[in-house]
């Protein structure tokens, strides 16, 4: 990605207004968190000892722990979800840190892999593990190949890490890893996690490969990049606002069953009202009513209450 507009922008309206004191990093570490306002929503939820000075841990739920990368701009989240007999791993990361010795020390049991979708920032670590389950979309399968440092140098940039020089970390030579899927996935597949049953939802729109994962016994829906508390993106070529507005659609009409919203980037748990009011506001920015501001020549950034969406300037009609 060539773009360098924080996720964290106009996200959490009222913690970005406020006075926070400055905060450190809960590890003992050098680094700066990207964004405090976000650190200081997250922190109401236990910090593990799994935790590094890469990786926050943090508990929402017994067996739900977000692994929260806040030392680089995107604020990444990935989910390891803990069942009876099996784990499930929503996401794998960056790859700019290894997840998997963070994933070892939460749980024993055998971790299955699943993306949200396949941008570099959510499979990073998919090739440290066997069981990785993916869609079966040619995007997903060009994504597989990895990207090389040339396409994915600007994510280590003095600007990308925040101004952090994360030990270990070569920035000179970082790339997305080539992975390999043990299985494919589709719009309803299910992962018995024993005491725990996941559903995957198809809702793309972001990418073509875009899914999210539905707890409907728990009220628990992990949405990846389809929604968080921030500027949505959705300008890449890739973007495909027609699928995404029916993914939105279908996501919302899940709310009245849902208890938390737990997103990909930024802050670990929203309020489902939240999401509800993702299908109006992107039909507003589709048909012009709602207008925002223009970042960046060819996009448009559009803020509405607890999220904004960041759009291509082309997919927005001229008059409402």
């Amino acid at each position: 990605m060539s773009l360098f507009l924080p996720r964290t922008l106009l996200a959490l309206g009222l913690l970005l207004t406020m006075k926070l004191p400055a905060q450190r990093a809960p590890t003992a570490t050098a680094l700066e968190v990207c964004d405090r306002a976000h650190t200081a929503a997250n922190v109401r939820y236990p910090l593990q000892a799994a935790s590094t000075a890469w990786f926050h841990v943090r508990m929402v739920e017994p067996g739900v722990f977000a692994i929260i990368e806040p030392y680089q701009f995107q604020e990444v989240i990935s989910w390891l979800i803990v069942g009876a007999q099996r784990a499930l791993l929503f996401d794998s990361g960056l790859g700019m840190m290894p997840i998997k010795p963070v994933v070892m020390k939460l749980t024993s049991l055998p971790v299955t892999v699943i993306n949200s979708h396949t941008h570099f920032d959510h499979v990073g670590g998919n090739a440290d593990f066997a069981d990785v389950r993916a869609m079966s979309t040619p995007f997903t399968n060009a994504r597989m190949a990895g990207r090389l440092h040339a396409s994915v140098a600007s994510q280590v940039s003095p600007t990308a890490l925040c101004g952090n020089r994360p030990a270990g970390l070569d920035t000179t030579s970082f790339r997305s890893r080539p992975w390999s899927a043990a299985e494919r996935i589709g719009d309803g597949t299910r992962f018995d996690l024993g005491a725990r049953s996941l559903e995957v939802i198809a809702t793309p729109g972001h990418t073509p490969d875009a899914i999210s994962l539905l707890d409907r016994a728990n009220g628990l829906l992990w949405t990846g990049d389809s929604f968080y508390a921030g500027p949505i993106w959705l300008f890449m070529p890739e973007t495909d606002l027609d699928a995404y507005q029916r993914s939105m659609d279908r996501l919302a009409a899940l709310v009245p069953s849902l208890r938390r919203v737990l997103p990909a980037h930024n802050v670990v748990s929203v309020a489902p009202a939240v999401l509800a009011r993702v299908p109006k506001a992107i039909r507003d920015v589709r048909t012009g009513r709602a207008r925002g501001t223009v970042p960046k020549p060819g996009q448009r950034l559009v803020p509405f209450k607890g999220f904004s969406i960041l759009v291509s300037a082309k997919a927005v009609r001229a008059k409402p």
